[in-house]
């Protein structure tokens, strides 16, 4: 045992069991990096480094220099390192939760943004990580692509795991392709064996069961075997129970008992939070305003915001540029134009008119109150940035002889941007919302 086990063997006396099986036990020690003044210890991920360098690395220094006499520096680094920890019997068993887990050691309830469109998904998802087998049995959690479902899922896997629990991800292709092939080598014993015998079972993707009578089957009696065993499950979906077409009765039942509870698109403020989030993990400047262009252009697939950030990070390393507005504009634009030709006029008209309380057939008219012209000119300009309209296009909608009405409306809009803040506010919603509405309806 080196010097670096028999430190984190020592704090383990110091700590509680929980602190250690979530924390410590995942820490590596690389002896060939250390020296007497630095110790240096790999955590899985960023999360769990800040947390153990903040809560936990004096207490190492001080072991450390309670066996050898030099209090070091102490380095938490991520990633896997040259070696895992293990207790110091090093004939004990594996632990029962080490076989056939998949989970990104990223996806954790702590670096899970939450807004009022995840509050209640991320609250259970917690109190079943903490608690499982006792009430949201099964938990189904459901919404559309790239909303954070999956990273909820593992979320709890990811803790449960500190625990030392048996914990089984699969997608439901996955769950499908074994039982095909266990059925084929005649082997469905250790199939059986493998999903029934453990403590967490999340399966992702529960929508494809559809129409898969035979994989409905096997999966109904699993349910129904870890279900009375008090095993938690939980599962997601891109839609509730009742609507997934071609599931058998008592599945739809079964996956109702428990608790559902769906991830709607996220509102502008997380929005700009989980990119904020991101660019922090990866090292990642962005102004502001880039910021607030990519939350109100990119839609809700948090998925793709996160490869957009992504590209835009490569993109400038590569050409040796500096990620201005100019230039995240530039990169994705074809990215825009996409989602834009599935944005109508009319789609905005009916967004803007609820939002502000003024009828769609007032905007359209001639009215010029002063509460109709400012909503006529947030449509205009939501119709100049989100829709591939030009100019005479938006002015033909509006009945306008030419295009210098627009111009003009676009040049005043501009005006009162640059000077109201709560103004430019309301656009970034109300764009959000265009984006998220015209999604929904695709959907």
């Amino acid at each position: 045992m080196n010097l670096g086990e028999k430190v984190l063997q020592a704090l383990k006396k110091e700590i509680t069991q929980k602190e250690f099986e979530h924390y410590i036990r995942n820490l590596s020690y690389d002896a060939e990096a250390s020296r007497s003044d630095l110790a240096v210890f790999y955590a899985p991920n960023i999360y769990s480094a800040r947390w153990i360098r903040t809560n936990y690395a004096a207490s190492i220094a001080h072991l450390i220099e309670m066996e050898n006499g030099v209090k070091p520096e102490v380095e938490i680094r991520v990633g896997n390192g040259p070696r895992r920890f293990a207790p110091s019997n090093q004939s004990a068993e594996p632990s029962k939760s080490s076989k056939n887990v998949h989970l990104n050691p990223s996806f954790l309830f702590e670096s899970f943004i939450v807004g009022s469109s995840n509050q209640f998904a991320y609250t259970t998802a917690k109190s079943v990580a903490e608690k499982p087998g006792r009430q949201y049995n099964p938990l189904f959690i459901y919404g559309g692509v790239g909303l954070g479902k999956t990273h909820l899922l593992q979320a709890i896997g990811n803790y449960r795991l500190g625990f030392g629990d048996r914990v089984i991800y699969t997608t439901l292709e996955q769950f499908m392709n074994k039982y095909i092939s266990h059925v084929k080598s005649q082997t469905m014993d250790r199939f059986r064996e493998h999903f029934r015998e453990c403590d967490l079972l999340l399966i992702d993707d529960i929508q494809f069961l559809s129409r898969k009578e035979q994989t409905q089957e096997e999966f109904f009696h699993t349910f129904n075997e870890l279900h009375q065993a008090g095993k938690q499950i939980v599962m997601t979906s891109d839609r509730q129970p009742k609507k997934i077409a071609g599931l058998v009765d008592r599945l739809r039942s079964r996956f109702e008992w428990g608790l559902m509870t769906d991830i709607q698109p996220p509102e502008l403020e997380t929005k700009i939070a989980i990119i904020q989030k991101k660019c922090e993990l990866d090292g990642i400047h962005l102004d502001k305003e880039i910021v607030h262009y990519i939350a109100t252009h990119m839609g809700d697939n948090i998925r793709e915001i996160e490869g957009t950030i992504i590209r835009l990070n490569a993109m400038s390393t590569m050409l040796n540029q500096p990620i201005t507005l100019e230039f995240a504009q530039n990169a994705i634009k074809d990215q825009i134009k996409e989602k834009q030709e599935n944005v109508s006029i009319d789609d905005i008209v009916r967004i803007v008119s609820a939002e502000l309380n003024v009828k769609p057939s007032d905007i359209k008219s001639k009215k010029r109150t002063r509460n109709v012209v400012n909503a006529r000119r947030i449509v205009i300009y939501l119709a100049r940035n989100l829709t591939p309209n030009s100019m005479p296009q938006i002015a033909l909608y509006f009945g306008m002889k030419d295009h210098t009405a627009i111009s003009h409306a676009m040049k005043k809009i501009n005006e009162i941007v640059e000077n109201d803040e709560n103004f430019k506010v309301l656009l970034e919603e109300l764009s959000n919302k265009v984006g998220t509405a015209t999604k929904q309806t695709d959907s």
